[in-house]
């Protein structure tokens, strides 16, 4: 299940054999300053007590559970992890329902928690969303938005079955390439572990995690595709739930084909409101007076660049289908992203001069584009979405999906609409139509939602607090423009770490004023 548009990172869509794909905005590296009383390495001079849980997850093997510990060591690679932090590799089965089977090697990478060794609460897990984002690389390059609860915890990703350093999906001409060249190269490829690479067996994975790092119950944030991660281990593991955050969170009760319609609306309402501002408050609005001048000019705009594409930089250009994955990425910035993307359209509109929004949009980033070039996440997405996905339309409902999802956005929707096409021609069957997240008896867990999200709109966190279950699911919203909330809107900072540092959830209907306030 993909929380993502049909191209660029973040963007799923597969077309006549072109993958395409898809972000949240998140941050820069953090600084070493504020650890300057632990050593280069991160760790507290104090003696650190290992944690150690008694609840290894039912079904596998001894070698598995009590029988393995993970032997953490400097990290080689990505390079920003080399100085800080911890990586070590976890045996797993391929096949869940094979325990005794073949096995995989999930990498994992750790920076240690650097409070009072009393005061540590255990290992928090992320998953930086996607699908397809390596952690191993995502967690040093996002640092900085998590720094304030290392006081607590030891900070702790991975990367996902098919992603990165664990079973890497390959579908490219040759064994080590990392593009895309059709299912069948996919099949070819990577065809012994594309049945075991979607969201329920890698949150099995988690809770194997989970024992391995010593903790009797899972505390884990997820953002955008990592909360679709997150409920499903709620609904599979619920009495291991510990402390559960879900960030801009998908829509468990949409389809496939649902969330490309829901996704177009909600990016045409950002770019609508972007286009008020402009015209209300930019002398020279380069989209008109108003979100009809601007859905017009946009039109006339795409048009032109069909016939001709911009040049856009290092011998680049820019098409009518660029322009819309372009103008989402700086959406997806919230309001921060307004001004540069006055600039860039300006420039284009009256220059032809594509560089601005495409290094925009490439320097805007996101988090399901953290893996180090060159990675595979391109692929791992396509592979995830397909195998958690049974729905295999035929020609006719292709064509009726793709209707539907172009009338749904005159700016984004002809774009959007190559997503349809992701899984048609898919070698394996996926697993559901939509996922089980259902959580009876988990602890509580934290649903965040910003009103004017363009990448998992809002009625998704309402939809997801409510199907993990009375008294489980508990909304956060955030009046707030842009993909995720979390660190930039105070209110949800605090309150997110406040549970996360205490597992009190906010009292039920709570609102965090932002941007769209």
């Amino acid at each position: 299940m993909s929380d993502a548009h049909p191209i660029r990172s973040r963007r799923p869509g597969l077309s006549a054999g072109a993958l395409i794909i898809a972000g949240v905005v998140l941050a820069v590296l953090g600084a070493v300053g504020a650890w300057l009383q632990h050593d280069a390495r991160g760790r507290s001079a104090e003696p650190r007590t290992e944690f150690t849980a008694n609840n290894p997850p039912a079904g596998l093997p001894a070698a598995l559970t009590t029988g393995q510990h993970l032997h953490w060591s400097r990290c080689t690679s990505p390079p920003t992890a080399r100085t800080g932090y911890d990586c070590a590799s976890m045996k797993a089965p391929l096949d869940y329902r094979k325990p005794d089977g073949r096995t995989i090697d999930v990498a994992l990478i750790r920076r240690k928690a650097t409070g009072p060794n009393a005061r540590r609460i255990g290992s928090l897990v992320l998953n930086f969303g996607g699908p397809g984002v390596s952690g191993v690389s995502g967690l040093p390059e996002s640092l900085a938005e998590y720094k304030p609860l290392l006081d607590r915890y030891d900070l702790v990703s991975f990367d996902p079955r098919g992603v990165g350093a664990t079973i890497p999906v390959r579908c490219g001409k040759t064994a080590d390439d990392t593009g895309y060249e059709g299912a069948d190269a996919c099949a070819e490829r990577s065809g012994a572990i594309l049945p075991y690479v979607g969201t329920s067996h890698t949150a099995r994975d988690l809770d194997l995690m989970r024992y391995l790092l010593g903790d009797k119950r899972l505390h884990y944030f997820g953002v955008s595709y990592g909360t679709a991660l997150g409920a499903v281990y709620a609904h599979l593991y619920p009495s291991h739930v510990g402390r559960l955050v879900l960030e801009a969170s998908v829509d468990p009760t949409a389809d496939f084909d649902e969330k490309h319609v829901s996704q177009a609306k909600a990016v045409q309402a950002a770019f609508d409101r972007f286009a008020a501002h402009c015209a209300a408050r930019i002398r020279h609005c380069p989209t008109g007076d108003g979100p009809e001048e601007a859905a017009r000019r946009m039109a006339s705009l795409a048009d032109r660049l069909d016939k001709k594409p911009a040049p856009a930089g290092g011998g680049t250009t820019l098409d009518a289908d660029d322009l819309a994955y372009a103008v989402s990425d700086h959406l997806d910035r919230g309001t921060d992203g307004w001004p540069p993307l006055v600039k860039a359209l300006t420039a284009l509109i009256d220059h032809n001069d594509g560089r601005p929004l495409n290094k925009g949009a490439d320097d805007i980033g996101s988090a399901d584009r953290a893996a180090t070039p060159p990675d595979n996440s391109r692929t791992a997405l396509l592979a995830i979405t397909c195998a958690d996905s049974s729905l295999r339309p035929d020609s006719e409902r292709l064509d009726r999906d793709k209707a539907r999802v172009t009338a749904a956005s005159p700016v984004f929707g002809a774009a959007w609409s190559i997503g349809v096409y992701l899984c048609y021609d898919w070698p394996f069957d996926g697993e559901r139509v939509t996922p089980q997240v259902n959580a009876d008896g988990a602890a509580p867990v934290l649903v965040v939602g910003g009103t004017g999200d363009p990448i998992t709109p809002y009625p998704g966190a309402q939809h997801m607090a409510r199907a993990l279950g009375d008294g489980v699911g508990v909304l956060l919203t955030a009046e707030e423009e842009g993909h995720g909330t979390y660190p930039k809107n105070r209110c949800v900072t605090e309150t997110v770490d406040q549970y996360l540092r205490t597992g009190r959830t906010p009292a039920p209907g709570t609102v965090c004023r932002g941007s769209m306030s």
